[in-house]
């Protein structure tokens, strides 16, 4: 007679045991300041991504004769040197400072993953081309080389709408390095654990071994990486923005708003103009911190709460 799982735990009395992921689950919702980050990050998202559909203002809306006004009741946060409304620009610039850490952490988990995978796989030479190509990406100074990069495509001229896309992926491709060491570090252990052996016996491809048996057991660290990759895009970005060769007006970034502060009169005088943007930056990359605290804390069996 077949008996259920729900039905043997009824007869013995015993609880089901939770599954890693419900563990860590419950590890992360008692942790208050992963909560916290976790919420401000969704209110930032709602109101960068929605919050413009509101605005009875248009990107393109040049007012001078309202430029540089403070705060008021039709501009909650005043307006620039063109008129434009803050409030608006700097939902608008949370889109492209978001997306660039989403997308680029991307590029940076699918380059990391794989390569980490490969090298800790096959080990030997395999693994020796794939650190030493790592230890070249991890020896070059990261934002000098996008200052460079930044500044080759103003040269180039490249339209300012397909620039964002050019800065993600650069920003991915050197951002890969420290998630490939966690990667293969991984493997090399779990390659020598006894189901692996039992795969082995079976005799399956290696891309298999690879994708469905070893990498989904990477999957805690991956996530914690990526999580606080998106905030070092997000200040990569913003900083390249702020220098003039990120991205460049009028498309609208945290960096290049800060920018209008330049000026000493604009900084002393006119604060609505580079606090809001600054302070976006901010309680994003701390929020983002915060998840990534708490995803690792939560994702560590170590850990106990």
């Amino acid at each position: 007679m077949n008996v259920t799982k729900a039905e043997h735990v009824a007869n013995t009395g015993r609880k089901a045991p939770a599954s890693p992921w419900r563990m860590a689950l419950h590890r992360f919702t008692r942790n208050k300041l992963a909560l916290i980050g976790l919420f401000i990050l969704a209110i930032m998202f709602l109101i960068c991504f929605f919050g413009p559909l509101f605005s009875p203002y248009k990107l393109y809306d040049y007012q001078l004769s309202m430029k540089n006004k403070p705060p008021s009741s039709a501009h909650w946060l005043g307006t620039d040197s063109l008129g434009r409304d803050i409030l608006l620009r700097m939902m608008l610039a949370g889109r492209i400072s978001l997306l660039v850490g989403i997308i680029s952490t991307t590029i940076a988990v699918i380059i990391g993953a794989t390569l980490g995978s490969l090298a800790g796989f096959y080990r030997k030479a395999t693994d020796t081309i794939i650190m030493r190509i790592t230890d070249i990406f991890m020896a070059i100074p990261t934002l000098p080389i996008l200052i460079i990069l930044g500044a080759v495509l103003s040269d180039l001229k490249v339209d300012p709408r397909y620039r964002i896309y050019y800065l993600m992926l650069i920003i991915g491709v050197l951002a890969w390095t420290g998630l490939a060491r966690l990667v293969r570090g991984q493997i090399l252990a779990l390659r020598e654990m006894e189901y692996m052996q039992a795969v082995e016996a079976l005799g399956i491809r290696d891309k298999r071994k690879i994708f469905r048996h070893l990498l989904p057991n990477t999957i805690p660290i991956i996530i914690v990486s990526a999580t606080l990759g998106v905030a070092g895009a997000i200040l990569y970005e913003s900083a390249l923005s702020y220098l003039g060769i990120g991205v460049v007006p009028p498309t609208p970034s945290w960096g290049n708003m800060i920018a209008e502060a330049n000026d000493m009169i604009v900084f002393r005088k006119r604060p609505w103009l580079w606090i809001p943007p600054g302070m976006c930056i901010l309680i994003t990359v701390v929020a983002i911190n915060l998840i990534g605290d708490g995803l690792r804390d939560a994702l560590d069996p170590k850990t106990k709460k």
